[in-house]
């Protein structure tokens, strides 16, 4: 009874790739007149949502400098006062004799005398300084997660030893390194990775993920989900207090800054309901950018833009992607990290089932500071453009939320009714959410407005690369043929021939797809502003290694990109889910050379 409950949300993703691929010819063929309307509200409301996205991304852009720029300011003046307290100890060396025969010291000048540039940004300035205490050394302790299959040990070793570098890794900092059973050769790399970084944080676990559990799915998800349980159940045996720990989900070559952690910090000590909240910072690709092809370059700055965009958000409503943080009093109370087929997409659906899971309490916590990611790397140009296509298809396997997210919106009151007078916290942070949300109106929407976001991240890929680039001049081509001989539909048939309001409609339509990609290049435009603020200010990259004017050549492959990296994929990841076959676990390829690690 359940399996044919859910199959009509199982329906929704192929349905949309096969009907979005048959209107194209049967449309104008079969039903042109709502074929014209269905067209100008689909291009109408895909052209809101995408400036929409721009403005959501400039507000993400303008938050992420800030935060970027507060943070070097504060470590600038811990420096300054370094210095100046360095000075004063070495001027107390001289004697008194000296001290009396010298003239006078000038006191240190303000910081706001010695940077004439800030000196008129008071408001800002006092609002960093306003924060600097949360700054200070902290009392939680960060677990990260560190998922990996066949990756370079190379690769592993530097993004844990960037993780090494920050200043708190000693007292406060655990690694989980997430091995597979399935891995020939895991123990040795373990091993070795356990030796090198042995006194560089609190706790080093290795955990091991076996490979016949029955009802598991291969993948990132379930080896963070077993990474999560046992190294937890660890730290607590260690004598951890579970309402100290924040966990992060992080991918293999994840580069992760001090900042972040500093950042997710605050962010928790100012929350009202912090162990609701999942952290999500937005995804960034610089590492090897310049030694992979143009379109797959393009591709993963498009791919964050999109998260970035996502990220703005006032009701808290949006997605993590590839790394992000929560804490462990959180992922307990929802029961961990789901493993079955149906949650591949272990980032998105570990905050849709926080949602679910709690009533619609949890939300999602934006953390301005790029994680620095590494793009998909291979020798050779073809081969290197295949591998980035076989990890769209990985990554549109996520599409299997599109029927969890309908399946749990439409399904959420029967078990909310069972947890209507739980208690959703530990210890003492106890406390009685009697007035559930579950059945207040601000819930419904919520549930309203997740379902439509989730749609939109899923469908709109499969849907869109179809429809904009092709309905338009199929459709001219059908009902305005180049010669009779072609001629399919009769003139006398044609309701844009016939009717002044369906073509008024048709050229509506074709004025409206004119504009659809500038939303895309007023994105692209802001991305590449904040491309070299990034590199330059928060990872100290030379002008030489970001990018240029030159790349604006890199725009030329977008339409490759887009029809190879999310058109295809995205339908075939649909379609897939009638029969939804089991993938071979495949992690994309990256080259590292630990010369040049950071």
């Amino acid at each position: 009874m359940t399996s044919l409950l859910n199959y009509p949300f199982e329906l929704v993703a192929p349905m949309a790739a096969i009907v979005s691929i048959l209107l194209l010819p049967l449309g104008p063929l079969l039903i042109p007149r709502f074929y014209l309307i269905f067209l100008l509200i689909y291009f109408t409301c895909f052209l809101y949502t995408q400036i929409n996205h721009v403005f959501k991304f400039w507000i993400t852009v303008s938050n992420i400098k800030k935060t970027i720029r507060n943070w070097n300011l504060n470590e600038r003046n811990n420096d300054n006062n370094n210095n100046n307290n360095n000075n004063i100890n070495n001027d107390g060396e001289k004697g008194s004799s000296a001290a009396s025969s010298a003239p006078a010291s000038p006191s240190p000048t303000p910081t706001r005398e010695r940077y004439p540039s800030l000196a008129d940004e008071d408001e800002r300035l006092d609002e960093m300084e306003a924060s600097l205490k949360l700054y200070e050394d902290s009392h939680f302790i960060h677990a990260f997660i560190v998922p990996n299959y066949a990756e370079p040990e190379a690769l592993l070793r530097d993004t844990i030893k960037r993780l090494a570098n920050h200043r708190n890794a000693q007292t406060n900092y655990v690694i989980i390194l997430a091995m597979e059973a399935s891995e020939t050769g895991f123990e040795p790399k373990a091993e070795s990775l356990t030796n090198y970084f042995k006194d560089s944080f609190l706790h080093f676990i290795v955990t091991v993920h076996p490979s016949d559990i029955p009802g598991e799915s291969r993948g990132k998800g379930s080896n963070v989900a077993w990474a999560a349980r046992n190294g937890c159940a660890e730290m607590i045996q260690r004598g951890v207090d579970r309402r100290r720990v924040i966990l992060t989900v992080s991918d293999s070559d994840s580069s992760i800054p001090e900042l972040y952690v500093k950042e997710v910090e605050k962010t928790f000590t100012q929350a009202e309901d912090p162990y609701f909240l999942l952290f999500a910072p937005p995804i960034f690709f610089s590492r090897n950018s310049f030694d992979v092809p143009a379109a797959v370059r393009m591709t993963d700055i498009t791919w964050s833009a999109m998260v970035m965009s996502n990220l703005s958000n006032s009701r808290g409503i949006a997605f993590p992607c590839s790394t992000y943080s929560l804490s462990m009093v959180l992922a307990e109370r929802v029961g961990y990290w789901d493993t079955d087929a149906d949650s591949v997409g272990e980032d998105m659906h570990m905050m849709l089932k926080c949602f679910f899971k709690t009533d619609g309490l949890a939300r999602c916590a934006p953390i301005f500071v790029p994680i620095n990611l590494t793009n998909v790397q291979t020798n050779g140009y073809l081969s290197n453009m295949y591998a980035r296509f076989v990890q769209a298809k990985r990554h549109y396997n996520g599409v299997a939320d599109v029927s969890y997210t309908l399946r749990s919106a439409a399904g959420v009151q029967q078990w909310a009714d069972g947890n209507k007078n739980s208690k959703y916290m530990v210890g003492s942070l106890l406390h009685d959410k009697k007035s559930s949300m579950y059945a207040s109106p601000t819930f419904w929407f919520d549930k309203f407005l997740i379902c439509v976001k989730v749609l939109e991240a899923h469908m709109i890929p499969v849907t869109s690369g179809w429809l904009m680039f092709a309905a338009v001049p199929l459709m001219q081509f059908i009902l305005f043929p180049p010669h009779s001989m072609v001629a399919i539909v009769d003139p006398a048939d044609n309701p844009i021939l016939t009717s002044d309001f369906y073509a008024t409609l048709w050229n509506i339509v074709k004025i409206i797809t004119v504009f659809l990609p500038f939303p895309l290049f007023g994105t692209l435009s802001i991305y590449e502003h904040l491309h070299r603020i990034v590199d330059r200010e928060l990872y100290r990259k030379a002008k030489s290694e970001s990018r240029s004017w030159k790349n604006v050549f890199d725009y030329i492959t977008l339409p490759i990109a887009a029809w190879m990296f999310m058109t295809i994929p995205s339908t075939i990841a649909c379609i897939k889910r009638l029969y939804k076959p089991t993938d071979q676990y495949i992690v994309a390829e990256k080259f590292f050379d630990e010369d040049d690690s950071a």
